[in-house]
């Protein structure tokens, strides 16, 4: 095999591991902690100058409680991602904590950047996600054990226990993105149309109207 067909085929392959592996950019400095209020608009966010960096751009004490799950879910996630960790930005992780309350349920949803694995911290829970082939991966997962949610496939949590239940959530991407299912479809602005969400469910346009009141954002 002549060397040009090696360099070819090691090019090749070069590329394949890379979008095999990929997730965040890699980063080609120690730090850029992010700077969002420099305007620049970059796959990410803008480098603070080195000189202004503290330690607290580096530091989020959020996750050490439960959150509130008085809401309608009964579930609640804490984010510890770029937006609260500037030091985050052009590292490629972030994490959350969810809470449940007995009954509480994180309701299909997907991360479209992201690969999502679960550690559960206290109580037990039902989880699965959805396979491109409409295939159900489910599992009851309870406390000290993990779960795994591939990158951009549907997927759920529900405590159907007595107890609260939660989880530790780490992800490889320094902003996952969630992109909740039926969030976006009865609540986008502008509207989805009507007659497009009844023909897809089956239903009627009355009871499309009722599950997007159910679904608006409360006013506070």
């Amino acid at each position: 095999m002549s060397p040009t067909n090696t360099f070819a085929i090691l090019v090749i392959l070069s590329c394949a591991i890379s979008f095999a592996f990929a997730s965040d950019p890699d980063t080609l400095q120690d730090l850029c902690v992010a700077l969002p209020s420099s305007g620049v608009k970059v796959n990410g966010f803008a480098c603070k100058e080195e000189s202004n960096v503290t330690e607290a751009d580096f530091f989020f004490a959020g996750l050490a409680k439960p959150g509130a799950t008085n809401n309608t879910l009964g579930s609640v996630v804490t984010a510890a991602n770029v937006d609260k960790i500037p030091g985050l930005n052009t590292l490629g992780v972030s994490f959350s904590r969810i809470d449940y309350k007995a009954g509480g349920l994180n309701p299909p949803h997907t991360h479209p950047r992201a690969t999502e694995i679960v550690f559960v911290l206290d109580g037990q829970l039902d989880v699965g996600f959805i396979t491109t082939a409409n295939k159900l991966i489910s599992k009851s997962i309870k406390k000290g054990e993990i779960f795994v949610f591939p990158k951009g496939l549907v997927h759920y949590q529900k405590n159907n226990g007595d107890k609260p239940a939660s989880v530790l959530s780490a992800f490889n991407s320094q902003l996952p993105g969630t992109f909740s299912v039926a969030a976006a479809l009865f609540t986008s602005s502008p509207t989805v149309p009507d007659d497009v969400l009844a023909q897809a469910f089956q239903i009627d346009t009355k009871q499309v109207d009722n599950i997007k009141a159910k679904l608006a954002p409360k006013k506070s």
